[in-house]
């Protein structure tokens, strides 16, 4: 993992770049230098400004960001305090030419120390059930499916499925 790596909040002024980012890891042919794309699954953009927005205004909620020394954005992660203790994470994005080099280990020990910060006991995150590379990444970092299941969204903002999908729900109980 390099051992330069910065991080800090976003704000409304680091919209355009974390759409980009997130786009660029999860949908179209840029998507596919890395191993996180969704782009053979599902066709449109992964997300846009608004929806970007929205989740910036919830309470507590942040979109963390991961920087090289040089301030080239690497890599980011939405992160949601819930009223039951635990931090909802989500969109963990890196740039596809920077996956492979720990940078979203970096990220998810970010979201757990957020998450001690906010007095969560437990991570939550949804995965589209058929990414089985992607699931067993989150499982290899102390993830553990609950059994429970989510519609995947219907709205075309967030992209077109080309086969039915669900998302599988996973936590990891952390430490004290």
């Amino acid at each position: 993992m390099p051992t330069e790596l910065s991080s800090k909040h976003a704000t409304a002024d680091d919209i355009p770049v974390l759409v980009a980012l997130v786009n660029s890891a999860y949908r179209g042919e840029a998507s596919t230098q890395g191993w996180t794309t969704e782009a053979h699954l599902l066709d449109g953009q992964r997300t846009d400004a608004a929806a970007l927005l929205d989740l910036l205004a919830a309470p507590k909620a942040t979109i963390l960001q991961c920087a090289a020394p040089t301030g080239q954005l690497l890599g980011s992660v939405y992160l949601h305090p819930e009223p039951d203790g635990v931090l909802y994470m989500g969109m963990l994005s890196v740039a596809p030419k920077q996956q492979g080099q720990g940078i979203g280990k970096y990220l998810l020990e970010a979201a757990e120390a957020y998450a001690h910060q906010n007095a969560c006991s437990r991570i939550r995150i949804t995965v589209i059930s058929v990414r089985t590379e992607l699931l067993a990444w989150y499982e290899r970092h102390g993830y553990r499916r609950t059994g429970a299941t989510e519609a995947f969204p219907t709205d075309t903002r967030f992209g077109i499925p080309r086969q039915p999908l669900e998302l599988l729900v996973l936590e990891k109980q952390l430490a004290r």
